[in-house]
């Protein structure tokens, strides 16, 4: 079977229009601190206020708020004499829609990777899996980049949290090459379909597809099964892994910043998730 892949779909010309003068506004650091200083503030503010916070003169000032103003960004209005700035409450969610649609943040997400190679065999795991899981667990430690685990966790330990039907197995040439599996992220039932991944491919398997076919099984039977959300922390260091990720679908939906101690040093993580497709 032949999958066709559709091509880049091109932002409409007046949407672009309309973001790159938004964009082009921004593009002067006092205008981005009387733009920020406004929408902080919690109430409508003089040019007198803002010329003194900023420490510009009134005409420079009166400039940039006139900028703002004509994109929309600030309204303004009279009162006596004077001129009140506040933010338009329309753009604090304008402007982030449109960082997000030119970024490709609210396209069309993929499924799962469709070029898994044949020879890789994916299935559920079993009792006598484990030794390799614990193997590979601990070859993923090593690399440094791919948990915050600096031991391997027990059987018992892992049988526990992994969810029973989201546990598998890849195989090549029939000896255990990766795995992948899901645990709960909270007991409640309101999150009963929110999961959290992970994806481990042994020393000598990496880069041939193990990972792919793996992640591929897992979101196809998380779909299946009603699990809506998956989610998954990856290092940013851990480039090959986010890129797998974004090609089943998962978005980035932030870093979180000096999130925990890594063998005695701060580490980020890039927060993921991946929404069913039913």
């Amino acid at each position: 079977m032949t999958v066709t892949v559709p091509g880049p779909r091109l932002l409409e010309t007046q949407d672009a229009a309309t973001y790159s003068e938004w964009f082009a506004s921004l593009a002067e650091p006092t205008r981005v601190r009387l733009l920020h200083a406004v929408a902080t503030a919690g109430r409508s503010m003089t040019v007198g206020e803002l010329t003194e916070l900023l420490g510009i003169s009134q005409s420079t000032c009166s400039h940039h708020v006139r900028k703002l103003a004509d994109v929309g960004f600030l309204l303004l209005h009279k009162e006596g004499t004077a001129t009140r700035v506040t933010v338009n409450p329309n753009c604090c969610t304008g402007l982030p829609h449109a960082a997000d649609v030119v970024m490709g943040v609210l396209e069309a997400r993929p499924c799962c990777p469709t070029d898994v190679p044949a020879d890789v065999l994916v299935r559920q795991l079993e009792p006598g899996d484990w030794a390799a899981v614990r193997r590979i667990y601990g070859e993923g430690i090593a690399t440094g980049d791919a948990t915050f685990e600096t031991e391997v966790p027990s059987r018992k330990s892992l049988d526990a949290k992994w969810l029973p039907d989201h546990r598998w197995i890849a195989e090549v040439d029939g000896s255990v090459a990766g795995w992948a599996a899901a645990t709960p992220v909270s007991a409640r039932d309101c999150y009963a379909g929110v999961a959290e991944t992970s994806v481990y491919v042994g020393t000598d398997s990496r880069g041939r597809g193990v990972g792919k076919a793996l992640l591929r099984q897992q979101v196809m039977a998380a779909d299946e099964a009603g699990l809506w959300t998956l989610q998954t922390s990856i290092f940013p260091e851990n480039r090959a892994s986010l890129a797998l990720h974004h090609s089943a679908g998962f978005r980035t939906l932030g870093v979180r910043e000096r999130i925990a101690q890594h063998h005695g040093v701060w580490r980020d993580t890039v927060f993921l998730e991946r929404r069913t497709t039913n």
